[in-house]
């Protein structure tokens, strides 16, 4: 008896879903894209939305196919990828489709018009299903209101922006509304309430937020310390800021804090300062990508460990307080002075032999570094920095820094103001601070903004030390510590 068509189809799932959930690694990508933005700040009609939108599906879907042909199971594309940004309210309206809970079991790209018109829901389930591969995308969902909802604004519609995840078959198996909108955003309502998602593959399990989020308790920490997802889902349009904000920098560092993958897809726009993307681990980035000087996107594919808490070499967890509290403070030779950081006011004390010990306190933090420099240019100033306070001008959360850091030029005035390049290398460097959280992420930046994967480690006392010296001239080493705790109020929520 010859088995029918059918069955013999799902056997074969059946086994390629047995043969995934026995693999400790599987293929990922993350697409930084060059997004086409509309020609007009204008309202258009639905139509020429729609035109502009599958401009940039045209793109997305070269990088998707390209992605699954080398093996990927899963690509991330960047917040704002599909239509662009600086929008009203009233200007990306026709740019919004009713998403629906994921809950209702839909395969959009079979049952286009279940839930209305939905043209780029259709498209990117298509997308997934034609190529096998899951596909994570940011789009804006919009859902009426009506005057028997005390918070329904004046339009009679809530506006999000929304991640969705389509799986290998096409099926919508995530929704997520961003929580933490950026000042800028004033297009989108903030949801009522922090929405936490997760989901389950035969690789792992996921987690997923955009771009701001990630700075913030809810939902990145929930995330990741109480659901204990392995890899982390992070659309973002993410404007890079150094000397501690820059895109691949901080992604890379957030993903060794807190010891999980991070799949991070950034917009590419170099007026707005966007680019830097990556495919990031506990151990540091597996790869990533930044270029300020061209136009162009890039896709990255590589491989990556399905459920890292499993693995043999999962780092230890860190004790982010336990060496620094021990060490003498050697901070009364050296003359101290405030350096600001965009606002921030830091403290600084100039590095100025080419080894020694360092301390310098702001409040409750003390750092202290020990380091030995080998080929000190003469025009390269470092100073180790501390602070300890709230950041932001209007949504104000609670940092604690310790940096070991180059300053723009000789003048210490300049320290703290962004440096892209530098000469100097070190033979060897050891940072740590008194910090009151144990949530702090390490990074190190060589000059010309680039990562120094496998050059350092964070002992399980707290210390972020060299393993052989720098292979490059360095920028930054900072322990970049959140206080959530300590966070104020979030201001532009409190109406709702």
């Amino acid at each position: 008896m010859v088995p029918s068509q059918a069955l013999v189809h799902a056997v074969v799932l059946a086994m390629a879903v047995l043969q995934a959930m026995a693999s400790d690694t599987f293929i990922a990508a993350v697409y930084e894209h060059a997004v086409i933005l509309p020609r007009t700040a204008h309202k258009v009609s639905p139509n020429d939305a729609l035109a502009l939108m599958n401009r940039n599906m045209d793109v997305l879907e070269g990088a998707i196919k390209e992605a699954a042909q080398q093996g990927a199971r899963i690509i991330v594309t960047p917040e704002d990828g599909i239509y662009g940004w600086l929008f009203t309210r009233e200007t990306i309206y026709p740019y919004l489709e009713d998403i629906p809970d994921p809950e209702v079991n839909w395969i959009p790209c079979t049952d286009p018009s279940r839930f209305g018109r939905a043209p780029v829901q259709e498209r990117l389930s298509c997308m997934a299903r034609n190529n096998s591969i899951y596909v994570v995308a940011n789009i804006g969902d919009k859902k009426p209101c009506n005057s028997s909802d005390p918070k329904c604004p004046s339009d009679g519609r809530y506006q999000y922006n929304t991640d969705v995840v389509f799986d290998s078959e096409g099926k919508l198996v995530a929704r997520y509304h961003k929580y933490n909108l950026f000042r800028q955003e004033t297009q989108f309502n903030y949801p009522k309430e922090p929405e936490v998602i997760t989901f389950e593959t035969p690789f792992g399990k996921f987690g997923i937020f955009t771009c701001f989020d990630i700075l913030f308790r809810e939902p990145a920490v929930v995330l990741v310390s109480e659901l204990q997802v392995d890899t982390v889902l992070f659309p973002t349009a993410w404007m890079n800021v150094l000397p501690f904000l820059t895109a691949v920098e901080f992604h890379s560092a957030w993903a060794m804090g807190m010891r999980v993958n991070l799949l991070s897809a950034n917009t590419h726009n170099t007026v707005m300062s966007m680019t830097g993307d990556g495919l990031f681990t506990p151990h540091g980035p597996a790869m990533y990508y930044y270029n300020s000087k061209t136009e162009e996107g890039r896709l990255l594919v590589t491989e990556l460990s399905t459920r890292p808490r499993l693995s043999p070499n999962y780092p230890a967890a860190v004790n982010w307080s336990a060496y620094a509290t021990s060490v003498k403070n050697y901070s009364g030779e050296n003359k101290t002075f405030p350096g600001a950081v965009r606002r921030d006011i830091f403290t600084f004390s100039e590095l100025k032999h080419k080894a020694g010990n360092h301390t310098v306190c702001q409040k409750d933090l003390c750092c202290h570094v020990t380091y030995r420099v080998s080929n000190k240019s003469k025009d390269d100033v470092y100073v180790l920095g501390a602070f300890d306070g709230l950041h932001g001008s209007v949504i104000k959360y609670h940092w604690q820094i310790c940096t070991l850091l180059k300053c723009k030029s000789t003048d210490l005035s300049t320290c703290g103001q962004p440096a892209e390049t530098a000469e100097t290398k070190f033979d060897m460097f050891s940072l740590s601070g008194t910090f009151g959280t144990n949530y702090v992420f390490p990074e190190v930046l060589y000059s010309g903004v680039q990562l120094a994967p496998g050059e350092f480690e964070v002992l399980s006392d707290g210390r972020l030390q060299s393993k052989n010296g720098t292979s490059k001239p360095l920028l930054t080493v900072t322990l970049f510590g959140r206080c959530y705790e300590k966070d104020l109020p979030h201001p532009l929520r409190s109406f709702l």
